[in-house]
């Protein structure tokens, strides 16, 4: 199945830091939409998560979650090819809704992890017809994302995009003919960036993946 998904597996390009990319997005407007390929499986044996790669094939992000009874740590953690942590999805407690945070690297390697987004699934008031399913808030001055933005579409389908204020996609989930639900493309632009539009894919997975959340397994780093 992985040589369907890409056919370089075992290549294993070290992408650069979070904090490198986000310092860097600011110059990246007229650069082109990075395009990856969304596979909701972990190449580790016994294991459940996602692998993700680029545009050439090559590994570019994992998340392993090994089976558990209980879990050890109720993160989730995005990795770069090396296994390097790069940003943490934690679901927020005593919420009204359901909601995640992203922070910078590890959040539970330090009690000081930068919180950088929220995620909240959308909630319906009354019978207003509404496309959206998730709100992403900035938590970080440090993220050139001076707005709130709106998850519109369907990921059971899998066609949704995260827009700005004037309807932009800044990330777009997009169906991958003839390989199923599990495999799916990721469209990022610069100015959100892979690593962290691939962390909000995982909040929304996380809040439309019914009863198999990956919080009941154990995560690995």
């Amino acid at each position: 199945m992985a040589a369907k998904v890409h056919p370089n597996v075992a290549a294993a390009p070290q992408p650069p830091c979070i904090s490198s990319i986000v310092s860097q997005q600011q110059q990246q407007e007229e650069e082109p939409p990075v395009v990856l390929t969304v596979w909701r499986k972990s190449l580790l044996f016994n294991c459940h998560g996602f692998t993700v790669f680029d545009a050439k094939g090559n590994l570019a992000f994992r998340l392993d979650c090994y089976d558990a009874t209980s879990s050890r740590r109720a993160d989730l953690v995005l990795m770069d090819a090396a296994g390097k942590p790069l940003l943490t999805i934690r679901r927020k407690r005593l919420s009204l809704y359901d909601s995640w945070i992203i922070y910078d690297g590890d959040g539970a390697a330090t009690a000081t992890a930068t919180p950088l987004l929220s995620v909240r699934r959308h909630r319906r008031v009354g019978l207003r017809a509404s496309k959206a399913i998730a709100h992403v808030t900035p938590l970080s001055s440090s993220l050139p994302l001076p707005e709130a933005y709106v998850v519109e579409g369907s990921y059971g389908r899998r066609s949704c995009a995260v827009r700005d204020a004037r309807g932009d996609a800044v990330a777009e989930v997009r169906r991958k003919e003839s390989v199923g639900d599990d495999v799916f493309r990721l469209v990022a632009q610069p100015r959100l960036g892979a690593p962290l539009a691939m962390a909000i894919v995982i909040a929304i997975d996380e809040m439309f993946r019914g009863g198999s959340s990956l919080l009941r397994r154990t995560c690995s780093a």
